[in-house]
């Protein structure tokens, strides 16, 4: 199995202690969780291997001599790891640096983003990464703080939320959830280039699959889950010809069966046992015998 984005290695512990059989390559960004990781795993040796890097990046360079998975599964959302032991200012109530970048050697933290944009691409971000209703209201209080000096408000994930409770209106800030979860889960988003890389790594978990293999994905939003669920769908075509063909000669045939046409959500014991499972869905592909390797 290539676990993907392993994280702490929760599933690659749940899967490794159920299947003695089984073996594991690890794929995660961030060298400081793969070190977690690790440490959580030892007790399973030679049966784990660690990658350290985007998974996409993996995929695309395939080793030649390992073989390859009957399972890949991507976790798609963020350890908790992150929120309370990363000090790089995922929670929106944490007095850390505002950075949120899995690979803290690469790319721009959350603070030098909203140093650089504008006010609309701030907006549309928000928007488009998460769904926040107030994301013009928000870009415009960033960029106002912004313009009178203030790089202070950008400095830390606790004056970055402060600066949100401030811009949005009175229920929203009383709402059911924090009034700054849709601004710092766009941020992450962007910060990371999550929705961006996922469609290439969905492509390179396809192409290494072993045929009669599964792929599973869990998503935690719904612009992820929208990518996994197109994906499936058009690879779960027997013809790719435009609608308005009136033969088909695309001599196409299916890449992958969908195992899960509407996607499998958490139970509510389990979202009691284990709270940010309420947004998870689950969905499985499983490769065709035809569709052989690449």
């Amino acid at each position: 199995m290539i676990d993907a984005t392993m994280g702490e290695g929760g599933f690659s512990y749940a899967m490794l202690s159920r299947y003695p059989d089984l073996s594991v390559v690890g794929v995660d960004a961030d060298p400081a969780i793969q070190a977690v990781a690790r440490e959580h795993l030892a007790e399973f040796g030679s049966r784990v291997e660690f990658v350290t890097g985007w998974a996409q990046d993996f995929f695309g360079a395939y080793p030649a001599a390992l073989r390859r998975p009957h399972t890949v599964l991507a976790d798609l959302g963020i350890s908790l790891y992150h929120y309370q032991k990363s000090g790089r200012g995922f929670g929106f109530s944490a007095n850390e640096p505002l950075d949120m970048r899995l690979d803290t050697a690469s790319g721009f933290s959350a603070a030098q983003l909203l140093m650089r944009m504008s006010e609309k691409d701030i907006a549309d971000i928000l928007y488009k990464n998460a769904g926040e209703r107030y994301s013009r209201r928000i870009a415009r209080a960033i960029v106002q703080e912004r313009q009178q000096g203030a790089a202070a408000a950008f400095s830390t994930a606790a004056a970055l939320s402060a600066l949100i409770q401030r811009a949005v209106p009175a229920a929203y800030r009383h709402g059911p959830i924090h009034p700054a979860t849709r601004t710092f889960m766009a941020l992450r988003i962007e910060v990371n280039r999550e929705l961006a890389r996922l469609p290439e790594l969905l492509e390179g978990a396809l192409d290494v699959l072993s045929p009669g293999g599964r792929l599973g994905v869990i998503s935690f939003h719904s612009a992820e889950d929208r990518i996994v669920k197109d994906f499936f769908r058009e690879k779960g075509k027997d013809c790719t010809c435009p609608p308005q063909a009136p033969v088909c000669v695309c001599g196409g045939r299916r890449k992958v069966n969908v195992l899960t046409r509407k996607g499998i959500t958490a139970s509510e014991a389990e979202v009691k046992r284990n709270p940010p499972s309420r947004s998870a869905r689950l969905r499985v592909a499983e490769k065709t015998e035809e569709c052989n390797a690449q």
